[in-house]
């Protein structure tokens, strides 16, 4: 089986199995909170980021809702792009918040003046009290957005005393798609966001990092939601792998995801924008081709290859380190004798 469905469906490496047995352990719990492994992990991931603190958590849903609670009040406004994953799933409502969603480019990146215009305080009603960047942009199609951007928005949310949060649920793909270090992206904003279970193939486990603080604050928050565990320093020992190990690799999933697009492209009905095939995901369209989305789907599963159609006609990929070259190859030639077959 190919599965292409996500590359949260990665596997630990035999490292990580190895790290899980010799981890030092504790109890992560706000009570006692003297697990030496997440202790390394959470000081690993603020220094990569270039923040004070870190708290390791469940899952980026949870970094997500923490972020939020730490500045926004129920009823108060968040400004995002429509296509922001803590916009489209319930972390903005299960923190009570508002949401004023912009639409961003075919890049993910949304218009200075219309977010100028959305972060001016509001007299009559909820003012904005937190800006979302997502990076890279799941929905546009796994796109990084550049540190220049983050950049000149941060400094505009900032002017208005508004923080920035950055979901980077994939912020290393964007770093190694751009080539540039990690805290380019992260010096501009507040509070981040990262995932450890996606490409970088820990079995679960996300972190949030920001000034210590606010992190402490989230500590609360997260036990207050279900989020500490107990001997957690096994997850973390796969993280720390993630992070010392599983980074410079993310490269060969763009290269694969670039192959499976290139040959996509070249299949007639099929509608995939290479520009947008930056990372390790992509999203095409096979309206042309007049098969339905789900039936493409199903009759691949029939051949050994999963996918997500998450439209009527719309297809999403994603590559990881359990997909090989060979496996982007064999994926894509089934994909393509499967459209022949049902045209």
């Amino acid at each position: 089986m190919i599965d292409l469905r996500s590359d949260t469906v990665t596997r630990p490496t035999p490292e990580m199995y190895e790290a899980m047995c010799s981890a030092p352990l504790g109890d992560d719990t706000i009570g006692l909170g003297d697990d030496p492994t997440v202790h390394k992990l959470q000081d690993m991931a603020a220094e990569r980021m270039g923040k004070e603190a870190g708290l390791f958590v469940p899952a980026g849903m949870m970094g997500n809702l923490l972020a939020v609670k730490l500045f926004v009040r129920p009823g108060e406004k968040v400004v995002c792009d429509y296509r922001t994953h803590a916009y489209k799933t319930s972390a903005l409502a299960m923190a009570g918040a508002n949401s004023v969603s912009l639409h961003g480019n075919r890049q993910g990146e949304m218009d200075l003046d219309e977010l100028s215009a959305v972060m001016r305080p509001n007299p009559y009603g909820p003012s904005a009290r937190l800006l979302i960047l997502e990076n890279s942009s799941n929905g546009a199609g796994g796109t990084a957005l550049t540190p220049e951007y983050i950049s000149r928005v941060a400094g505009l949310a900032h002017s208005r005393d508004i923080p920035v949060h950055l979901d980077g649920a994939r912020l290393f793909n964007a770093a190694v798609a751009l080539g540039v270090d990690v805290r380019k992206f992260t010096q501009h904003v507040d509070t981040v966001m990262f995932c450890i279970s996606k490409g970088l193939s820990s079995p679960a486990g996300s972190l949030l990092v920001g000034p210590e603080d606010l992190i402490l604050e989230a500590r609360k928050q997260r036990y207050i939601h279900g989020g500490s565990m107990r001997q957690a320093g096994i997850l973390a020992a796969c993280g720390i792998v993630s992070l010392e190990k599983m980074v410079d690799r993310l490269a060969d999933d763009h290269a694969n995801a670039r192959l499976i697009a290139e040959g996509l492209a070249d299949i007639p009905g099929v509608s995939v924008d290479l520009d947008l095939v930056q990372t390790n995901l992509i999203w095409f369209d096979i309206a042309g081709t007049g098969i339905s989305g789900d039936a493409f789907a199903g009759r691949l599963h029939e051949r050994g290859v999963w996918l997500l159609a998450l439209g009527p006609t719309t297809i999403r990929i994603a590559t990881h380190k359990d997909v090989s070259r060979a496996d982007a190859i064999a994926a894509l030639g089934i994909m393509r004798e499967v459209i022949g077959e049902l045209t």
